[in-house]
């Protein structure tokens, strides 16, 4: 008589994040290499939780916590098992993420519909062209914009606005919130504005903004201008290697809070004021390839007949270019 076959369960395998000695990891300091001083010095440069530290460059992690490469890079692998990121994805994953992508109205149907329905969640769109060509009228506007409903074409949240130039105008915000029907008052105490007086306040302040996300409802952050102090600081082509350091940090700071609050980022931009041997066309905007990689979309602004204004979308993963005429008025951005 055959014999019966035994039955063989295999029980699926466990990827919960444990150290090496099998403790559950729950809490940055439950990470292998991270002692109660380590966690808190974490915890004080903006990584307090895994999927923070998981998209952190072992460097950056480093300097922060004063770590050797090798624990941060041990650490920075402990979190990424945390927070699931790292391996790879299909693309029904990707599509069903990109779905939770919010846009935010431009105050113009006409350009909407060149920017694929406004300005987006988790990307970076840049704003350039030379003074005068409205580029700071567009940040006040999605200040004020985000902050109405979803069905109404905001994202009913709240604004970070890194302000370079000391371009901000509280009485703009009111003009715009009163044509929208917004309470001008609440409308400006959800605008949290911070002036950045050199390049590197303005890369800390990047870095406080998590910390202000963490308290409120972060839609949206602004960056007027991006490259004003970087341009006024790093002067000759000696520091340029230095400067784009800097600045292509900086770019990748505020790309992942955008990605970690699925909030928008608006940065305007300066163009070159004449053309020469090395710089050529004078409507190119100023940080070379470092902006332009990590720019999602990118608008060039130009001077039209009175207070219109020409639109053009140069740049985008997904959107063909096209032109959009739009006005400025006491109002704010219309067609």
């Amino acid at each position: 008589m055959a014999k019966k076959a035994a039955t063989v369960t295999i029980e699926p395998e466990d990827t919960t994040p444990v150290t090496e000695e099998g403790q559950i990891i729950n809490d940055v300091g439950d990470l292998p290499g991270v002692g109660p001083a380590t966690a808190e010095k974490l915890k004080e440069a903006g990584y307090t939780d895994m999927m923070s530290i998981a998209v952190a460059s072992p460097s950056d992690l480093a300097e922060a916590a004063d770590l050797g490469d090798a624990v941060a890079v041990k650490i920075i692998s402990a979190a990424r098992k945390m927070a699931n990121v790292g391996g790879f994805e299909t693309g029904d994953v990707i599509a069903d993420r990109r779905s939770k992508v919010g846009k935010i109205t431009t105050g113009s149907k006409a350009l909407d519909e060149l920017l694929g329905g406004g300005v987006e969640t988790q990307s970076i769109t840049e704003f350039y062209g030379e003074f005068g060509s409205g580029k700071t009228q567009f940040m006040h506007q999605l200040a004020v914009n985000v902050q109405m409903p979803p069905e109404d074409g905001g994202l009913g949240g709240e604004v970070i606005v890194i302000d370079t130039e000391n371009t901000f105008r509280p009485e703009r915000i009111v003009q715009m919130a009163d044509a929208i029907g917004l309470d001008p008052k609440e409308a400006l105490s959800k605008i949290h504005v911070a002036r950045a007086f050199n390049s590197h306040h303005q890369m800390l302040l990047a870095e406080k903004a998590t910390e202000l996300a963490k308290s409120k409802n972060i839609k949206l952050m602004i960056v007027d201008s991006l490259t004003a102090h970087f341009r006024a600081e790093y002067v000759g082509r000696g520091t340029l290697a230095d400067r784009q350091g800097k600045l292509n940090r900086f770019m990748h700071d505020i790309l992942r809070f955008g990605d970690l609050n699925n909030a928008a980022i608006a940065v305007t931009n300066q163009v070159h004021a004449k053309p020469d041997a090395f710089f050529g066309d004078p409507t190119r905007p100023v940080g070379g390839h470092i902006v332009g990689h990590t720019a999602t979309f990118r608008l060039y602004l130009r001077k039209s007949k009175g207070n219109k204004r020409i639109v053009r979308l140069i740049d985008s993963p997904h959107l063909p270019e096209g032109e959009a005429v739009v006005s400025v008025s006491e109002e704010g951005i219309r067609d």
